[in-house]
């Protein structure tokens, strides 16, 4: 057998919870570890050890992508009133994925996997459509109040100085709800930098969309923020590349993308980003078949799957029973972080490992061998479906003949 690949820097493991923590080893054992001698900084975000240690391995976790610069993350639960009582925690914990975002100030980029075989429900798409979520804020950061009575609610803003301003949100004469929003033009122009690099390493065009006719404050701070920046740093690099930066509101953007091949990078607010991420994931096929990749202003990464912890399929794994959940979103998370790690420590034979085992796992997939999500949606006349732990070994079988 060959000689496994040596790396020079760890990367950042970051294991996780239920069906896609079996998968992780899965894929470590079958498809990684024959090949490469795994450096790693592991950290458990697994539910259990989020509780144990009060969320602070999700802290440490964070900053260690900043000592390493890449991260690989398996899917984590986020844990709700339910998950409280299945597990015994000692309070609902934040999403692992918003903690993380917040410490790096990362902008999250999701692509889906094009296998020829699995054309997308939307006709005219034939290229990807990549969708950059900004990070920070909005809703994820937000703070709410349940209105029980008549009165009065106030957006007030006190100076350092001392300076009181106040505006009426609304005069209740009944039951409501109130939502405070905030974002940072700090922020906000990290998200742009980070959409405009990755069009440019990308070479495709980006387009950006808010809804600032209505929001004229909030939404247009996005705007122009982005359009200054643009026009200051990035007019002439994008017109070398031959791409384009394109804004307009975001019903229009949706309007058009449905309407267009795709190829470009579709950059969205918080939420905007949350929402249209699974759209385009399900309109190409599957969520199980999305990469997602969060990169901060200062050069940090973490690859990670775009989808869940495949709840249903863990309780049946827990009962002996077969599953079939499709792996494709968490390999492609594994080899977007070696793939970086290679870059950056001049290791060509990592770097070349992931592109082999990419080929290697849509190739399995294009001859017929998929897991049951994918099988009605393969246009393949001859195909059958393949358990969780033999879909990874007909990866491997041809991984080994790729060259």
């Amino acid at each position: 057998m060959a000689e496994k690949i040596k790396m020079s820097t760890p990367l950042v493991e970051i294991d996780g919870d239920e069906m896609t923590r079996v998968i992780w080893k899965m894929i470590k054992d079958i498809l990684l570890d024959p090949y490469i001698e795994l450096k790693t900084d592991y950290y458990d975000l697994g539910l259990e050890n989020r509780d144990k240690t009060n969320d602070k391995i999700t802290e440490e976790s964070a900053l260690a992508i900043k000592k390493y610069g890449v991260g690989v993350k398996c899917a984590t639960i986020t844990a709700n009133e339910a998950r409280v009582k299945e597990y015994n925690l000692k309070q609902i914990w934040k999403s692992p994925n918003a903690t993380i975002r917040a410490i790096l100030d990362g902008t999250v980029f999701r692509s889906p996997i094009i296998v020829d075989s699995i054309k997308p429900f939307v006709k005219t798409w034939k290229k990807p459509i990549t969708i950059a979520r900004h990070a920070y804020g909005d809703i994820y950061k937000d703070v709410e109040y349940r209105i029980k009575e008549k009165g009065k609610a106030e957006l007030i803003f006190t100076s350092e100085a001392g300076e009181v301003s106040r505006q009426t949100i609304h005069d209740f004469k009944g039951p409501g709800v109130v939502l405070g929003m905030h974002n940072l033009d700090q922020s906000i122009k990290s998200f742009a930098k980070a959409c405009f690099n990755y069009a440019l390493d990308q070479k495709q065009d980006l387009w950006f969309s808010t809804k600032d006719t209505i929001s004229k404050d909030y939404d247009q701070t996005f705007k122009n923020l982005f359009q200054e920046i643009f026009d200051n740093e990035y007019n002439e690099k994008f017109t070398a590349a031959n791409i384009e930066y394109f804004y307009t509101l975001i019903d229009d953007v949706v309007a058009r993308i449905i309407r267009s091949e795709g190829g470009m990078v579709w950059a969205c607010k918080n939420y905007d980003g949350d929402v249209m991420s699974d759209m385009v994931a399900s309109a190409f096929g599957s969520l199980a078949m999305m990469t997602s990749v969060l990169v901060s202003p200062e050069g940090y990464y973490e690859f990670e799957a775009a989808h869940g912890t495949i709840q249903r399929h863990y309780y049946k794994h827990l009962k002996g029973e077969e599953t079939s959940s499709n792996s494709m979103a968490t390999i492609f998370a594994w080899t977007g972080a070696l793939r970086k790690r290679g870059e950056l420590d001049g290791i060509n034979d990592l770097v070349d490992f992931a592109g082999k085992l990419e080929k290697a796992s849509i190739q399995t997939i294009a001859e017929g061998v998929m897991t049951k999500d994918l099988l009605n949606l393969s246009e393949l006349r001859e195909k059958k479906a393949v358990n969780t732990e033999n879909f990874l070994r007909e990866i491997n079988k041809r991984l080994a003949t790729i060259r």
